[in-house]
């Protein structure tokens, strides 16, 4: 798995927030774990596959937002209990 993180400029409130994370699962129908930060300015999600992150800067800034940058990783899920 692969978790994304992009960093966002323009976020201000709790609904920048939500515009992000409506965008991010329409843009990637596959993205888990989606979330948005306006203090941060940053968004992440997990993917099964590396996301199209050209495709999702396009429709990022089709709602006015600006990605500065985009990091992409390994994901390990976690396991409670499991050490």
């Amino acid at each position: 798995m692969i978790k994304t993180t992009l960093k966002i400029d323009g976020m201000m409130c709790n609904m920048c927030e939500a515009h992000m994370n409506d965008v991010i699962r329409k843009t990637i129908p596959d993205a888990k774990k989606v979330k948005s930060s306006h203090k941060k300015g940053e968004s992440s999600f997990v993917t099964e596959e590396k996301p199209d992150i050209e495709r999702l800067q396009g429709a990022i800034a089709d709602i006015g937002y600006v990605v500065e940058s985009s990091n992409c990783e390994n994901y390990t899920k976690k396991l409670f209990g499991k050490k």
